[in-house]
């Protein structure tokens, strides 16, 4: 799946900034272990104190998803711009808390600052969605802090709010709210951006 003539990080449209989604391999543990940590300290001020933030660790998340990514199940995909930098990614598996009604779950989903609103996000979750049918999966969830805008994003992909819960981060509880989709064929096609 790639996105070709998207808007440049400050506005500019240009085919050089084309955006290629792959599956991660096992050697993108060190890009994307920087991507997370660059996307927690931007998506997460104001909601995670500052020094927790200020202590994450491009080595601990390197090291941490190369574990991840060598985990049977887990599906992990890459956004990388047309210089093959990674500057996002989403990944999941099978759902962690038994609803009984989502079978799978979208772990994560960052992408770097810049690239926001350039329909990368979308892309990352079609790629998920496609190979989670093809293993067999048809509905989906994926939980977000309450006050992350990120919310928006699984609104207008259709997600359903489903319910919320606590949770600990960086000393503090927060609450994070579950979006759900009954049909992730839905996620698979492209849809016009707004």
């Amino acid at each position: 799946m790639t996105e070709r003539g998207s808007r440049a990080p400050h506005g500019r449209s240009s085919a050089a900034d084309a955006v290629r989604i792959r599956p991660a391999r096992a050697i993108d543990s060190a890009a994307i272990g920087r991507v997370y940590v660059d996307s927690w300290r931007t998506s997460y001020a104001g909601l995670l104190p500052d020094d927790y933030l200020a202590r994450l660790s491009y080595l601990e998340q390197e090291s941490a998803w190369r574990l991840q990514l060598a985990r049977p199940g887990l599906a992990t995909f890459v956004a990388e711009d047309g210089a093959g930098q990674i500057v996002g990614f989403a990944s999941g598996g099978a759902e962690r808390t038994g609803t009984g009604t989502y079978f799978a779950e979208l772990y994560t989903l960052y992408l770097l600052e810049d690239y926001h609103g350039r329909g990368i996000g979308r892309s990352l979750v079609g790629a998920f969605s496609a190979r989670i049918m093809r293993i067999g999966f048809r509905s989906m969830l994926v939980w977000v802090l309450q006050g992350n805008p990120a919310r928006r994003f699984y609104a207008r992909l259709g997600g359903q709010m489903l319910q919320t819960r606590p949770v600990r981060a960086g000393g503090t509880t927060l609450m994070e709210v579950a979006y759900g989709w009954r049909d992730v064929a839905l996620l698979c096609r492209e849809r016009p951006r707004r």
